[in-house]
């Protein structure tokens, strides 16, 4: 009982203070158009939201490439640098490769504080020196056995045009070089996803084409007490990152979320996400129907709605079905820890995306990072083509920081939205669903238009095409965040001070004497005022003076 309640309290605490990310995976054959789609949400509380990009570069033979920590920007050795990086944008490089992680930890003793390589480098590097999905795991595995991998256990989506995988690696820890991993692909027809929770549970070794995996991933384990049964009982997920409640309902439960939508049989795992079976759900589910761009970035809004963790359902929602819960986590009543739960989408997003590859397009025109700010929930998905040589200036990491609010920052301007949502949802998300479809949909619905376009100029002109895709990408984010703005000044305007200013004709009613024209007053639920009778009694009590 001392040893769990020990994991409890890291595994929670973990989630205060770096990155606790979610990303899912739909197959080729999973998808509407057999597009390969991958999402991600970077979730931090210190990260400012912005669209990285960096170029392709030829380097002369001898050069060294610096290595700086992605969470603190600490400096932490150089590497060899190869003669040719490609072009990369936020998670995306110009062939369409994309790379995503969630953080799961695992056993502390295996961070290797020597090591060179941190897990936001690995993915970046994997983007500047690979192609395709199985090359990027040779990249990534290669270089922490060469360097040292300085992280603690980390899920990776490693996709292309043609297939996913998902890979999870933890280091040996301090003095001992490399690390042990798994790599699995997704099947085609199949959904998959990881939650900051390693997914591989048994490995299938047989299964050479699909399955890849450090030569002394068991041995390594056997040597550290980690496990001693049958090769066939191994699973990766229980040897290298013991499960707790923490990494079962607040982590793995964002991924049965996600394959409930589309798995009647997911219920059947509600005893394993209670931490009262063993038996995990399976990696992958082929789902029910085949999914769109759009069903993924709907998926990365779930807060458990229509399930037992509904997080509107109970006291925590407040008087306006508040699906958010401020950390810390967990807390403490009459000397029991309980936990609040912990959804896919959250307050602290610094940014999310939708990662689509098609293989029958060129690739500046097939590989498009739907790239989103702040709270996958209340934010704008926009296309941003892999080969656009220009970061709009909305999502520039130069405009603002999470010092310096900026009003052209899309960062900022959905952070504006979404706190003022936060305080009164119920009344508030109804027209920010408005303007948020309105939006998405006209950006899906110009898409086939906007790649025949772009497409026929590839036809004479790559450069032409990359230009026009870049101009599309800026202007279509632009005006977004401008769409974003206006939404937050009609919402400041229409709930002023608790009440609600009535339309008319898509315009705020006026009395005729330039004044709103009675105001609703809507108060909170049935369920409120009888929550304050039975903490009060009768202290609210309307009765007649006595005298």
């Amino acid at each position: 009982m001392k040893k769990i309640a020990i994991l409890v309290f890291f595994t929670v605490g973990f989630f205060v203070h770096v990155w606790a990310c979610t990303g899912l995976i739909a197959g080729k054959q999973a998808t509407v158009d057999g597009s390969v789609l991958v999402t991600y949400s970077a979730d931090s509380h210190t990260l400012y939201g912005a669209l990285t990009s960096s170029p392709a570069a030829d380097w002369p033979k001898g050069s060294m490439r610096s290595i700086v920590e992605w969470d603190t920007n600490k400096p932490l050795g150089e590497i060899e640098q190869v003669e040719h990086t490609y072009a990369v944008i936020g998670n995306m490089n110009e062939h369409q490769l994309t790379v995503v992680e969630s953080t799961w930890g695992g056993r502390p003793e295996l961070v290797d504080t020597t090591g060179i390589i941190d897990y936001g480098s690995l993915m970046q590097l994997a983007l500047e020196r690979a192609k395709t999905a199985r090359e990027a795991i040779k990249v990534m595995t290669g270089l922490v056995k060469k360097y040292g991998y300085y992280s603690s256990g980390e899920s990776f989506t490693i996709a292309d045009p043609n297939e996913a995988w998902i890979l999870d690696l933890i280091g040996k820890g301090p003095g001992r070089r490399g690390a042990v991993w798994v790599a699995v692909r997704i099947p085609d027809d199949c959904i998959a996803g990881h939650a900051n929770y390693p997914r591989i549970h048994k490995i299938p070794m047989d299964d050479k084409e699909n399955c890849l995996y450090s030569p002394d991933v068991i041995s390594f384990a056997r040597e550290m007490g980690y496990f001693d049964g049958l090769n066939k009982d191994f699973s990766f997920a229980r040897a290298y990152s013991p499960a707790d409640f923490g990494a079962l309902r607040a982590c793995d439960a964002r991924v049965w979320s996600f394959f409930r939508k589309y798995d009647s049989t997911m219920d059947n795992y509600l005893p394993y996400v209670n931490g009262e079976s063993a038996e995990p759900f399976p990696l992958y589910v082929k789902p029910s129907r085949k999914l769109s761009v759009q069903d993924m970035k709907e998926a990365m809004r779930d807060h458990f709605e229509d399930t037992p963790f509904d997080m509107t359902q109970d006291v925590g929602a407040g008087p306006f079905k508040v699906p958010y819960r401020f950390r810390p986590m967990s807390f403490e009543v009459d000397g029991k820890s309980y936990c609040m739960e912990r959804a896919i989408a959250t307050q602290q997003t610094g940014f999310t995306l939708v990662g689509q590859m098609r293989n029958w397009l060129p690739d500046p025109v097939g590989g498009v990072l739907w790239f989103g700010v702040d709270d996958a929930n209340t934010c704008v998905y926009i296309p941003m083509y892999c080969g656009i040589t220009q970061v709009p200036e909305c999502f520039s990491p130069e405009n603002g920081s999470m010092y310096d609010f900026s009003w052209t920052s899309a960062f900022w301007i959905h952070n504006w939205v979404a706190n003022m949502a936060y305080a009164r949802y119920e009344p508030m998300i109804g027209d920010i669903r408005k303007v948020q479809s309105a939006v998405e949909t006209s950006l899906n619905l110009r898409q086939p238009a906007v790649d025949k376009a772009a497409v026929e100029l590839y036809a004479t002109s790559p450069q032409e095409a990359i230009a026009y895709l870049t101009q599309y990408s800026c202007d279509a984010a632009e005006a977004s965040t401008a769409r974003w703005k206006k939404l937050g000044e009609y919402l400041m305007v229409k709930f002023l001070d608790g009440n609600v200013k009535q339309e008319e004709n898509g315009k705020f009613k006026d009395n005729g004497y330039g004044l709103p024209d009675s105001p609703l007053f809507p108060g909170y639920s049935q369920e409120y005022y009888e929550e304050i009778v039975r903490q009060t009694g009768n202290r609210f009590l309307e009765t007649p003076p006595k005298y």
